[in-house]
């Protein structure tokens, strides 16, 4: 997919040549990956937000306008016609494979042996494969086994 985010007009990047600094500028926050999280999940209003996050509704209100303007939720009106509801855009769908890579980090150290947590699972009801990043030939990759190359400026 090639879609992208529209940056904020006033966007003061935190480190403008990092594509994860500048995907953190979008959705860095607690709030907006919650968001996210929720909308891929199938939350679409306001009040379902609210419900399934707890999020006051100042700071909800000031995450899904962010969220609408940086491309990745886009509103439109309900079925039923008398609301707007949020649905994910491309550049939001594409945001699954981060969703589930936080979620697999949490499930391996943010819960004690043997505590109750969610799991994803797919439509068939088995478990999502951990994900694992692999090079051309195949090779596992992890930060000890790749560099990043600086953009020349």
């Amino acid at each position: 997919m090639s879609s992208s985010v529209t940056p904020a007009p006033d966007s003061g990047w935190t480190d403008p040549e990092c594509p994860v600094a500048r995907t953190l500028d979008f959705v860095g926050d607690r709030w907006s990956l919650l968001v996210i999280r929720d909308a891929m999940d199938g939350a679409r209003s306001f009040t379902e937000f609210q419900r399934r996050t707890g999020i006051a509704r100042n700071i909800l209100t000031d995450r899904l306008r962010r969220l609408t303007a940086h491309g990745l939720l886009a509103q439109r009106t309900a079925p039923s016609g008398r609301r707007q509801e949020y649905v994910l855009t491309d550049a939001g769908r594409d945001l699954f494979p981060v969703v589930v890579a936080l979620r697999q980090w949490g499930e391996r150290h943010a819960f004690a042996p043997g505590e109750a947590h969610s799991t994803l699972v797919d439509r068939h009801g088995a478990a999502v494969p951990e994900l694992v990043p692999t090079g051309a030939d195949g090779t596992v990759l992890d930060a000890g086994t790749t560099i990043v190359r600086k953009v020349a400026g």
